[in-house]
């Protein structure tokens, strides 16, 4: 695939070796990075979700514009079903395991069942103001 402009986030995806999903595709005009495409498509694809969100909360800490360090990520999923939360929350920590261990910083994450996501009013809590580092 040739991709002719510099600047454009679907080639800097190619660059970090990352395939491109349709959301990012759909939402050039965000330009979600190869990090955050990274993070939905191993959920989507391994988890099988039946819906994904990954917010790139970066821009709320002191880091570099641009930055992809901080995520929140909201994912339902069935192979939940049956599962306390501290073991969807290990499940999607090993899933990203690499992302951690490569410049994610703090991932917040969020893990239901299909009955829980269609029980609830699907209305996600915001993330706290970033304090400085260090509580401060």
């Amino acid at each position: 695939m040739i991709i002719p402009m510099l600047n454009n986030p679907i080639r800097s995806h190619l660059r970090y070796g990352g395939t491109v999903c349709l959301h990012c595709i759909r939402t050039m005009t965000s330009a979600p990075g190869p990090v955050e495409c990274t993070i939905r498509n191993k959920l989507q694809s391994t988890l099988e979700a039946r819906h994904v969100d990954v917010i790139n909360e970066s821009y709320m800490h002191n880091v570099p514009k641009g930055a992809e360090t901080h995520f929140k990520v909201v994912v339902v999923s069935d192979k939940f079903d049956g599962l306390p939360l501290i073991k969807r929350h290990r499940l999607v920590n090993d899933l990203l395991k690499d992302e951690l261990q490569s410049g994610v910083h703090a991932l917040s994450i969020v893990a239901k069942t299909p009955q829980q996501w269609n029980e609830s009013d699907k209305v996600i809590e915001s993330s706290p103001n970033c304090r400085g580092g260090f509580g401060k």
